[in-house]
């Protein structure tokens, strides 16, 4: 419930539809209540003593009672679709812009799919819960209480049988609930896991055709839709139970009443009308301890979608700005000082150990290391997407952490390993850079990162459509864009984390070519090619989490074995073809 009333909490002006849908729940309530008193009088009255007018009158009162009871009924609709969705949209957007907020250690807690399922399908259980489940809950206990008390007004001693039936559905009804509550939320873990295999062989089909893995992807996808399934179908075999209970309760109550009660007529202490009237509220309170149960299990499994949704709700970002930040970046100099960092706090070793390098404004910096030496681990301490577990990162001589977030990373731009284009126009996307940017200024980006090359014979331009995920250009279409992209920002800090790697050494030699002209810009290129940092200020090796030697090209050369090797294995084609070291050669 302590979920429930968090969420409750973003109801916002939904609030005043809400308590209209109840109170208009407890007016037609109080009509159809009402009816059944009617229609005892015309019987017992009416009928027995053939008074025409009196049936009518009475026949009036019932119509205008259920004339009443529907119109409070369409406008209890109205309302409570309105305060259902609009409450649903609120918590969904609530969620999203909780997840924005997030930092990358916050992201590593939830997969993608799962928070999907958290956005979607457990809100849409919550906004079903509000639109079917509020007329039950008002309306229910109040035909309960209304009714129970208007039998026993009607005839005491007949009404005793409530008192017998009535405990003995409680119970089953109770036992049910509390058997098939834990099944939901693993039924919402099985949703998840569906999710996550559907977003994953989408996203991946290109792959999964290349490499002939449909039939494995299928297989895959029976066996999450199968747990499903068979989740689904022990649940539902479980909370379907409270019927057939209630029947066998209801007609064992109807069968005693009119055992019992036919005998008080034989005996002349009570009317058919009496018994008519009596009978419909015996329905009334067996189907409102009905629609109870139906309310329980209804609740149960909203409870289960309303913890996962506030779990996302009440995750606090591992990232947050001091009370008092820093709002501007005085330059692109970089300091680490005694940087070590692990992504878990009860990991057992650090990602970064020992790290300490100074990297002055306007330098160009290359780092080079092997595989898992944490190279775009280190540039992700700079824009602070996360933060160092021990020692500090300065950009412009303030400790990343005294930056208000948005300032810091408006200074930083970073071409990603993974290169991420949206849905829309390639002007759309590289306004991500600089949302007021012109024309003129898009075309001088491209040409800076040699994407004007295939804009140019594309007919639309910067009006072509990349599609989802900018599945309409080749790889390295994507790198200079994205690259195009980091440029608009004007940054004072520029990370490349190994962003050319699919494009050819031409058209990286024209990037580099175009990124010394930005004069004040700290770059920092993450590479796997010697060839894209041996003209850098500082080269940096990285090994094993730890900064390995540092210095210039000719100075690496010179003493650092690594170096060496990287660049004797690299370079000895090019030594055999006229390439870079044999040209120094000939020099």
């Amino acid at each position: 419930m302590k979920d429930l009333k968090c969420l409750f909490g973003y109801l916002g002006p939904y609030r005043r539809d809400m308590l209209m849908a109840a109170l208009l729940i407890i007016v037609e309530t109080v009509f159809e209540l009402v009816i059944p008193v009617f229609m005892a009088d015309l019987i017992d009255v009416g009928v027995t003593n053939g008074d025409i007018s009196y049936i009518v009158h009475k026949g009036v009162q019932m119509g205008i009672c259920a004339g009443l009871a529907l119109v409070t009924g369409l406008l209890y609709a109205r309302f409570a679709a309105r305060a259902a969705y609009g409450w649903g949209a609120r918590v969904r957007e609530a969620e999203f812009e909780r997840v924005q907020r997030y930092a990358f250690s916050n992201l590593d807690r939830f997969e993608s799919s799962s928070l999907v399922t958290r956005m979607t399908t457990d809100v849409t259980v919550l906004q079903n819960a509000v639109n079917g489940g509020l007329r039950p809950l008002v309306r229910s206990p109040i035909m309960l209480a209304m009714g129970l008390g208007l039998s026993f007004w009607m005839n005491p001693r007949l009404a005793l049988v409530f008192v017998v039936c009535a405990p003995a559905l409680a119970v089953i009804l109770f036992l049910v609930v509390r058997k098939v509550a834990p099944m939901y939320g693993r039924l919402q873990k099985a949703m998840d896991g569906l999710n996550n295999v559907v977003q994953e062989g989408l996203t991946a089909i290109r792959a999964v055709k290349a490499f002939v893995r449909g039939e494995y992807e299928e297989d895959k996808f029976q066996r999450v839709n199968e747990e499903l399934r068979s989740t689904s179908q022990r649940t539902f075999h479980l909370a379907v139970l409270n019927q057939p209970a209630f029947q066998l309760v209801m007609y064992t109550s109807i069968v005693l009443i009119f055992w019992f009660g036919g005998q008080m007529i034989l005996r002349g202490e009570l009317l058919v009308g009496e018994l008519t009237g009596f009978l419909s509220y015996v329905l009334q309170v067996m189907n409102s301890m009905m629609l109870i149960s139906n309310v329980f299990l209804l609740l149960t499994r909203s409870l289960a979608s309303a913890h996962r949704i506030v779990e996302v709700l009440e995750e606090e970002p591992a990232l947050t700005a001091p009370p008092d930040p820093v709002t501007e970046v005085a330059d692109g100099s970089v300091d680490f000082e005694g940087v070590s960092f692990k992504y878990h706090a009860g990991a057992r070793e650090y990602a970064l150990s020992g790290v300490n390098l100074h990297i002055g404004s306007g330098q160009t910096v290359g780092i080079l290391g092997g595989t898992g030496s944490a190279k775009t681990t280190l540039v992700q301490l700079i824009p602070r997407l996360y933060d160092v577990t021990e020692g500090s990162v300065k950009v412009g001589g303030v400790d990343v952490r005294d930056y208000d977030l948005t300032t810091l990373r408006d200074a930083v731009s970073i071409v990603l390993q993974k290169n991420v284009l949206f849905s829309g126009t390639v002007g759309e996307n590289l306004r991500w850079g600089d949302p007021s940017a012109g024309e003129g200024e898009l075309w001088s980006a491209c040409r800076a990162a040699c994407a004007d090359e295939f804009l140019t014979r594309m007919p639309k331009g910067l009006d072509t459509d990349l599609g989802q995920g900018g599945v309409n250009v080749s790889g390295g279409q994507k790198q200079r864009l994205c690259i195009a992209r980091a440029l608009l920002k004007k940054p004072k800090i520029l990370i490349f984390d190994d962003s050319t790697s699919a494009v050819d050494t031409a058209t990286e030699a024209k990037i580099r070519s175009a990124l010394e002209g930005l004069t004040g810009v700290t770059k920092l290129i993450i590479a796997q090619r010697v060839t894209s940092v041996m003209h850098a200020d500082l080269i940096v090796i990285l090994e094993d989490g730890r900064i390995h030697a540092a210095g210039t090209h000719d100075q690496l050369l010179a003493s650092d074995p690594i170096y060496q090797e990287i660049y004797t294995s690299q370079m000895k084609g090019g030594e055999d073809h006229g390439g870079p070291a044999a040209q120094r050669e000939k020099a």
